[in-house]
């Protein structure tokens, strides 16, 4: 019999690539989102699907399921402009959603796995980040809604496997990009490609000197589906993402140069609390999982600017 798997946040841009993942695996996927930041059009490839059926449900309220074998718990914005826009909102969803994803669990013996995220680090003082680094985080700050937030996700989970038993895997996910992704979630590599395709300036926040680390969706998927189906004893948390550093500025220019357009850069101050650097340490997903990701920059962005033109027409 097919496994029943859950994904939350299913409309999202990792949750649809996630829902792609396992029906060619061959599971029944059901596909929870509340469709504050999902979107319908990635579902459109479902829509006579019969290994697919979609929730319209938040995670804030509770849910109960049969038959579920594994959730991907994927739900929460993750985007500043996303998980600013309300605060609150954003931190009970990461609280009061992970309790209520591991109280499903806890009733159906379905293993859970949750997508952290590299801002649990913070501005981070080690550099490249390992697992073992606890994060260098204002907890008052304008992120730390999301970056708390998560960080409390975190601590839930080991207190459910502790406590009562609870089968989990913990990601952490660095800078991910590709189809799917909402043209205007505010996240750099869309922000760049909507403005290089639309003839307009690139907007640089600070002087574009801070780097980031870009991993294809794809890759990323993998990695996730590694984990989720990795030996009892494997509980993470385990870094997913790509080790190689780009710095804003050097994003921009490679955007400008696949859309084949003059759009110049211009600077704007820096946020609050955005880190100066991030690149994980993957040591770990390559000893525990046998992943690394193996598609370079340009040919992820070759494809994501390729999607968003086909969006934008």
């Amino acid at each position: 019999m097919a496994q029943r798997i859950l994904v939350t946040g299913g409309a999202g841009f990792l949750g649809s690539h996630m829902c792609q993942r396992l029906i060619d695996d061959g599971a029944h996927v059901l596909c929870l989102d509340n469709f504050f930041t999902g979107q319908n059009r990635n579902l459109d490839i479902f829509k006579d699907n019969n290994q697919f059926e979609c929730i319209e449900h938040d995670i804030v309220e509770p849910l109960s399921l049969d038959n579920i074998d594994q959730i991907y718990h994927l739900a929460c914005p993750a985007s500043p402009v996303h998980y600013q826009e309300d605060a609150v909102k954003t931190i009970i969803t990461n609280v009061s959603g992970t309790i209520n994803m591991l109280n499903l669990a806890k009733e159906t013996g379905a293993r859970l796995l949750l997508s952290s995220t590299s801002e649990v680090y913070g501005d981070p003082e080690i550099h490249p980040q390992p697992e073992s680094y606890w994060g260098h985080v204002n907890p008052i700050g304008i992120r730390s809604c999301y970056d708390e937030g998560k960080r409390c996700a975190e601590t839930l989970c080991f207190d459910y496997h502790r406590s009562h038993g609870v089968d989990i895997k913990v990601a952490r996910i660095f800078n991910t990009y590709g189809p799917n992704m909402h043209p205007n979630d505010g996240r750099v590599v869309s922000n760049f490609i909507m403005q290089a395709i639309n003839n307009e300036p690139i907007t640089i926040y600070g002087d574009g000197s801070q780097t980031r680390s870009f991993c294809y969706v794809s890759d990323l998927i993998n990695g996730l589906y590694s984990l989720m189906n990795s030996p009892d004893g494997v509980t993470g948390p385990i870094n997913l993402g790509r080790p190689v550093e780009f710095t804003i500025k050097e994003l921009a220019e490679k955007i400008i140069f696949l859309c084949n357009n003059g759009s110049e850069i211009i600077y704007q101050d820096l946020p609050s609390d955005d880190p100066k650097q991030r690149r994980p340490d993957i040591t770990l997903a390559k000893e525990v999982l046998d992943w690394e990701p193996n598609i370079d920059l340009e040919e992820g962005l070759s494809k994501t600017i390729e999607y968003f033109k086909s969006i934008n027409l």
